[in-house]
């Protein structure tokens, strides 16, 4: 009767108390707390649970671990480079074809924490991705004697709650006149997926007064870079200016360093993005 007690104790342990099913195995097994002896039929019995158990343990962690979980989504605000919003049709930045959930799919089953490198800020990290899944361009220039006519400025706010800056860009209906679309925007050869973490994202809704998300996943993909380099691009020198106006006029509330915010200058004197 002991025997068969322990090893209902085994088999029908709830997961939560693994302790116990060890324990009874354990006292199952020590001589000194079982009878000597033990036929060959309750020992088979005995193996049996205890795989059982573990299997059950296993397949309990690979469900908690697995396959659901998110560590990368899209935040809304990048929602507008995904032509299935209707944000995108107002937005002349990069578009993807692509849906949102199987970007989410495929960037998620390539990410590694260990490929993450350092943003402009603690909370901000970058992952390069090889651009093997989508048909984005380019959308960084040089500046040039050929193409500078093609150089447009206005000012421009991400979003309602924003404080609008002044912008400067390549008009693209511009650049394109009489040409190809791939002679002038090759398919880049990187996505640069740029992330905030998700307190973060929640402190800047906070300050833009929106409610806090249901969202749990650790990175928000607030944008995606598509070009041809595995590094990140300086940041606009108006971007960072708005940053450092803090959350309330949509920065990000980071302080302008000076160095830099020069270096940004010395990249974008000489390129410019395509609208």
């Amino acid at each position: 009767m002991r025997h068969r007690q322990q090893l209902q104790a085994i088999v029908l342990s709830p997961l939560s108390r693994p302790a116990a099913s060890v324990a009874s195995a354990a006292a199952f097994a020590n001589p000194t707390s079982a009878p000597r002896q033990v036929g060959l039929c309750h020992h088979r019995h005995h193996i049996a649970a205890r795989r059982i158990s573990r299997s059950a343990i296993m397949a309990s962690a690979a469900s908690s671990d697995g396959g659901c979980a998110k560590n990368l989504v899209v935040d809304p605000f990048c929602f507008r480079q995904f032509n299935e919003q209707e944000t995108s049709k107002g937005y002349a930045g990069t578009v993807f074809n692509i849906s949102i959930a199987k970007f989410e799919e495929i960037v998620n089953s390539r990410y590694d924490p260990s490929q993450l490198q350092e943003g402009y800020a603690p909370f901000c990290k970058h992952l390069f991705l090889a651009n093997d899944f989508t048909d984005a361009r380019v959308n960084v220039l040089p500046i040039t004697k050929e193409n500078e006519h093609c150089l447009r400025t206005a000012y421009e706010a991400r979003n309602e709650k924003e404080l609008p800056v002044l912008t400067r860009h390549f008009d693209r209906a511009l650049l394109l006149k009489g040409k190809d679309e791939a002679d002038v925007f090759p398919v880049a050869k990187y996505l640069d997926l740029i992330l905030y973490s998700r307190e973060q994202i929640n402190k800047e809704n906070a300050a833009m007064g929106e409610g806090k998300k249901e969202e749990t996943a650790p990175w928000g993909i607030v944008s995606i870079k598509a070009q041809d380099v595995d590094h990140e691009l300086p940041m606009t020198p108006i971007t960072a200016m708005r940053n450092a106006l803090g959350k309330e006029q949509g920065g990000s509330g980071v302080e302008l360093v000076r160095e830099e915010y020069m270096k940004a200058v010395d990249y974008w004197k000489d390129h410019a993005n395509v609208l």
